[in-house]
């Protein structure tokens, strides 16, 4: 009984491994790699490209929101400055995409109820991954504050 036990766990054993030794070419000749998931991090300035202040629509943004745009990755990915304080923390969405613009919308989420919080504001980049570079498309910004369960 014992050799059937380790014959049937070997088989399984070498089973498993020669799984997993096969792995798909999603990429095929020639082709790009996928872009990796995960948010997109804002590169130094160097490496950025500032998108031209006529090309960005700021007016939905509140008056004191900071209004500084760029892409990186050659033009794949655009960079906006958000606004968070205390508990909130600020993300972008990707709300549209078409042949003229790309609008995104600037989310700041604060908890609720909410705590103790400090009483400051900060100025994160927030960046979104495009399907397409933007070229010559118009970026148009959006605001919006949400509360979020604690």
């Amino acid at each position: 009984m014992r050799r059937l036990t380790t014959a049937v766990g070997a088989g399984t054993l070498l089973l498993a491994l020669a799984a997993c030794g096969q792995q798909p070419d999603d990429v095929g000749f020639g082709g790009q790699p996928p872009a990796p998931p995960g948010p997109v991090e804002p590169k130094p300035e160097a490496e950025r490209t500032p998108v031209a202040q006529g090309a960005v629509d700021f007016s939905a943004l509140p008056k004191s929101y900071p209004k500084k745009v760029w892409t990186q990755n050659d033009g794949k990915a655009v960079v906006a400055i958000g606004q968070e304080g205390g508990c909130s923390k600020v993300h972008a969405e990707l709300a549209e995409q078409t042949a003229e613009h790309v609008k995104i919308v600037l989310v700041e989420e604060t908890p609720e109820p909410p705590g103790i919080c400090t009483m400051d504001l900060r100025y994160p980049p927030v960046a979104l991954r495009l399907s397409e570079p933007l070229d010559g498309r118009e970026v148009v910004l959006e605001q919006r504050d949400v509360k979020v369960p604690r």
